[in-house]
């Protein structure tokens, strides 16, 4: 990817929002490169959530992002887990669930997924 020319967008401000339920997904597009915030509400699960609008089993779903608040524990097909939490940069691959830990609401910042994150199938 070759940045060809200055550009700036606020997330307030989004080219697109999606809505499922307790999920914020506000997308930017920049050029060749689609970023996302993601914000997660506590109670938030993938597989109660987003699952209803895409209609899959797991996620199928590449991400390559960075929290900046919140937790959130995200579990493969094969049982393997990690935590991630504020400062962490995280890829995850497809085929997993996720769910927010505690009170607080997880947001994350995505380089990859957010052109088809939330999208209703």
């Amino acid at each position: 990817m070759t940045a060809v020319k200055l550009d700036a967008k606020s997330f307030d401000q989004p080219d697109e929002k999606r809505r499922p339920p307790k999920t914020q997904v506000d997308v930017v597009t920049l050029g060749d490169a689609t970023l996302g915030r993601f914000t997660f509400e506590p109670g938030w699960r993938w597989s109660e959530t987003v699952k209803t609008v895409v209609h899959t089993d797991s996620c199928q779903v590449n991400h390559v992002g960075i929290c900046t608040a919140g937790t959130l524990t995200v579990q493969m097909e094969d049982g393997s887990q990690v935590t991630v939490t504020p400062g962490h940069a995280y890829t995850i691959p497809a085929g997993h669930d996720a769910w927010v830990e505690g009170n607080e609401p997880f947001v994350g910042y995505e380089v990859m997924s957010a052109a088809v994150f939330a999208k209703p199938a």
